[in-house]
């Protein structure tokens, strides 16, 4: 087996919809910690008064910024339903082995819907 095959087997895991929901969950985990960190420092700019606050208040209304915003609503959705997916499948592991996969389905179409909802409330 040659090394780049070796790395693929490790970086793949088992593969399908468990991977992925595992992948999903982590990145919009991070991503969620990362604006938290970003919305934290901006509110801590308050005590320099409000014009320091207003002018970085522009990054938010930036067209740069708002598909960050969309994968915002996208992460902070997935992440709270994927989670409660977590949630059924430790306290009903008879009922919930036999449908994680189109219950992780539901979860993806349902943060989809929510993320289209708010695009189009943007604009």
């Amino acid at each position: 087996m040659s090394v780049i095959e070796s790395v693929w087997r490790g970086v793949t895991y088992r593969g399908g919809v468990g991977m992925w929901a595992w992948l999903l969950h982590r990145l919009a985990g991070l991503g969620i910690v990362l604006f938290l960190i970003l919305h934290i420092l901006d509110i801590f700019l308050t005590a320099f008064g409000p014009d320091v606050f207003e002018k970085l208040l522009f990054i938010y209304h930036s067209v740069l910024f708002r598909p960050l915003i969309v994968l915002l609503v996208f992460g902070v959705t997935y992440h709270a339903l994927n989670g409660l997916r977590l949630i059924l499948i430790d306290f009903w592991p008879g009922v919930m082995t036999k449908c994680h996969k189109s219950a992780w389905y539901v979860v993806v179409a349902i943060s989809v819907i929510v993320t289209l909802a708010n695009i189009v409330v943007m604009i």
